[in-house]
């Protein structure tokens, strides 16, 4: 590309012996020097616009993780590799997101997790049936629970553990949980629990 500019800038001088042809002289290494930063700005251009896609950046990467809000409330999940924060990025720009129940159900499974959403209505006499449950008043609408399948529920045994640890523990998934939350509808609330996988 150099040769290219450092051909051109010889090609544009006026004829005559003031400006000598040849590479060696004091003339010849001028252009040179412009050749070379002309080349430069263009490499720089090509460099704009490869980094101006997210899925290629990484120059600008950490530009567009500024814009993305990137890692966000939820730097538990964030992976520091290349590949994982482009994916992030492109993640955030394309991602429709959704407040249905297969949406957070297909986020949870991107983490290698299953669960199940509930959402609760109130009994209404005339809409809800005999057997259906007696969630409580109108409030309850604004309530939906999901329940983390699989996940390392320990209970207390006697000679397995000590005085002092808790009956029943799990592990909880604090970045699942974050998640969940961030993209949880504002007017709601969360509900999350944990089941043990059936043995």
């Amino acid at each position: 590309m150099m040769n290219d500019y450092q051909a051109q800038l010889f090609a544009l001088q006026p004829p005559g012996r003031a400006l000598p042809r040849d590479p060696a002289s004091v003339w010849g290494r001028l252009l040179d020097g412009l050749a070379q930063e002309f080349a430069r700005a263009e490499q720089r251009g090509e460099d704009l616009i490869r980094e101006s896609d997210p899925r290629r950046a990484t120059e600008l990467l950490p530009d567009w993780e500024r814009v993305c809000g990137l890692p966000g409330d939820c730097p538990i999940a964030w992976d520091s590799t290349l590949q994982a924060r482009r994916a992030a990025v492109v993640a955030q720009l394309t991602g429709a997101g959704g407040q249905r129940a297969a949406w957070f159900e297909s986020l949870a499974a991107l983490m290698g997790l299953g669960i199940s959403v509930t959402e609760y209505r109130p009994f209404l006499a005339g809409l809800s049936r005999c057997g259906d449950r007696l969630n409580g008043d109108h409030d309850v609408r604004f309530c939906w629970s999901v329940v983390v399948r699989g996940s390392r529920v320990t209970r207390f045994r006697c000679g397995a553990s000590v005085p002092g640890e808790r009956l029943l523990d799990f592990a909880r998934r604090e970045d699942l949980e974050c998640l969940l939350r961030l993209y949880a509808p504002a007017h709601t609330i969360l509900i999350v629990g944990y089941e043990e996988d059936a043995a």
